[in-house]
């Protein structure tokens, strides 16, 4: 009988969980990833479509005839595509890097309770959240007090350390790592130093994976401070880059100067609709390849915190 029970209970639990209502909501939610996924379609196909037949019949999930033409115009550019994709990765990968060791150090800081200027520092570090200059103040900071233009270090300073990912980090330590194991390692004769390299920094992987990554994307998609300060056409990111790009195609279909008959034949061989979207493909591409090896750490790191107990 009480062999039966238990199968009775595992049976109900199992139907429960694999009820209606979860079978609605998995429906749901399939439903909205196909829509959400349906724009990237129309952009990798449109990016692949023939200018004229989007000229005459719209964007389409299913083009009248494909062409390699906007990929082209883009790919163009060869050496300095290849320059700015080099500057962008530099710039991701070591503003990154360098901003997760300085805010993780910043955020150990701020969870041990005998520590003196634990209170000013919070304070200190909610002050650029509430309180900013605006970017003409950071304009003359930058360039007439660090002279930092032109150079790459102010593409990467501005936006390397983020009050709030501090605040998650914080609280990562504060839930997730056990204070004990800390004071055993004190006990044992470890310095502050050593206990947050060897013991509290290898546990936040969790969190440094999910702040890793909005960085990352922030860093990838950054290009207001590369119009504002960067000159010189080899230290130009990849998004200026393909901005200009797409301002040279505005420019050159649009241009007054140009004979009409002329700008009709133009307008046929300069892909300005596939090359927006082949500009929008080659951006986003190296987020897309990325964001499934993290999306693991991204929620977890995201959700610290939301569950007490």
């Amino acid at each position: 009988m009480a062999k039966n029970k238990n199968k009775d209970l595992e049976y109900t639990g199992k139907k429960e969980k694999y009820g209606v209502g979860q079978f609605i909501l998995t429906v749901c939610l399939l439903i909205y990833t196909f829509i959400c996924a349906l724009p990237i379609l129309l952009v990798f196909i449109s990016a692949f479509s023939d200018e004229m037949s989007i000229t005459q019949y719209g964007y389409s999930y299913f083009p009248k005839a494909w062409s390699l033409n906007g990929m082209n115009a883009v790919l163009r550019y060869g050496k300095q595509l290849y320059q700015s994709y080099m500057n962008t990765i530099i710039i991701t990968l070591v503003g990154t890097g360098v901003g997760l060791l300085v805010m993780s150090m910043f955020a150990f800081v701020l969870t041990r309770h005998d520590f003196m200027l634990r209170k000013f520092l919070s304070v200190f570090m909610l002050i650029p959240m509430l309180f900013q200059g605006g970017q003409l103040s950071a304009y003359l900071i930058f360039t007439g007090t660090y002279h930092l233009k032109d150079n790459l270090l102010v593409l990467i300073l501005p936006i390397m350390v983020s009050t709030m990912n501090i605040i998650i980090l914080r609280t990562y330590i504060q839930t997730s790592v056990p204070e004990e194991l800390m004071d055993s390692a004190r006990i044992d004769g470890a310095g502050e130093f050593r206990t947050f390299f060897q013991i509290t920094f290898p546990l936040m992987k969790p969190a440094l994976a999910a702040v890793g990554f909005m960085m990352a994307t922030m860093y990838w998609n950054d290009w207001q401070n590369a119009l504002m300060f960067m000159d010189t056409a080899s230290k130009k990111p990849l998004q200026l880059l393909l901005i200009n790009i797409q301002k040279s195609i505005e420019m050159l279909v649009n241009a007054r100067n140009i004979p009409s008959s002329a700008l009709a034949a133009m307008q046929g061989s300069i892909p300005q609709a596939t090359a927006t979207m082949s500009t929008v493909i080659i951006v986003i591409g190296p987020i897309m390849v990325a964001y499934p090896f993290f999306q693991k750490y991204f929620i977890k790191g995201l959700t610290v915190g939301s569950v007490k107990g």
